[in-house]
């Protein structure tokens, strides 16, 4: 049991470090440089093809099928009911 204390204070003591670095480290945080940016996702994309009408489309597509919890669920109380 001590070891399991040994080791949460170190991870926790890490943690509380880098936090302590990026609150005066003076810079905000930013992603990778890499990311969404860096595919050109305005210009070209596999799945729309650089229209991103398509993805408002689908988009609304899929918002205007929402589903209620009630059509995902089952009540399993009940025997004998099948899917």
């Amino acid at each position: 049991m001590g070891t399991f204390f040994l080791v949460l204070a170190i991870v926790v003591l890490l943690v509380a470090g880098m936090s302590v670095g990026v609150i005066f480290g003076g810079k905000p945080i930013s992603g990778t440089c890499g990311g969404i940016g860096a595919l050109g996702i305005s210009s070209s994309c596999d799945i729309c093809g650089g229209n991103t009408q398509k993805c408002d489309e689908e988009n609304q597509r899929v918002a205007s099928a929402a589903v209620t919890p009630e059509e995902l669920a089952y009540d399993a109380t009940i025997s004998g009911r099948k899917r």
